[in-house]
């Protein structure tokens, strides 16, 4: 677990949650994996930022929430409401897209059966 040490305490509790049954080398496999597709809240947070100045949308990119990033592009972040509401709820747009991510690399673990 020393890999994903840079985790909020909320999304470490659940990844911890989510390997505590496996074994040493699935957890470093895990890991491994997680950490190059999860998204830190601090990128969503300059990105959502960006969207005022430029190019609105981009955190939605970012989550796999493409539908959305195209429309908050096509709308200027829905008249800036939008983008608005994800400065505020960044941590949130984060922790859901890592849960997914989680979920996804979990499975890809799983299916591997060593």
């Amino acid at each position: 677990m020393m890999m994903l040490s840079n985790l909020d305490i909320e999304e470490s509790m659940f990844v911890q949650n989510l390997i505590k049954d496996m074994d040493e080398e699935k957890q470093k496999t895990f890991a491994m994996m997680y950490q190059n597709r999860r998204r830190d809240t601090t990128l969503i947070l300059v990105t959502t930022i960006i969207g005022f100045f430029g190019f609105a949308g981009i955190q939605r990119f970012l989550t796999n929430q493409i539908g959305m990033g195209i429309l908050y592009f096509f709308t200027g972040g829905l008249c800036f409401i939008g983008t608005i509401v994800d400065l505020v709820n960044h941590k949130s747009l984060a922790f859901e897209h890592n849960q997914k991510v989680a979920f996804e690399t979990l499975e890809i673990i799983k299916g591997w059966r060593s």
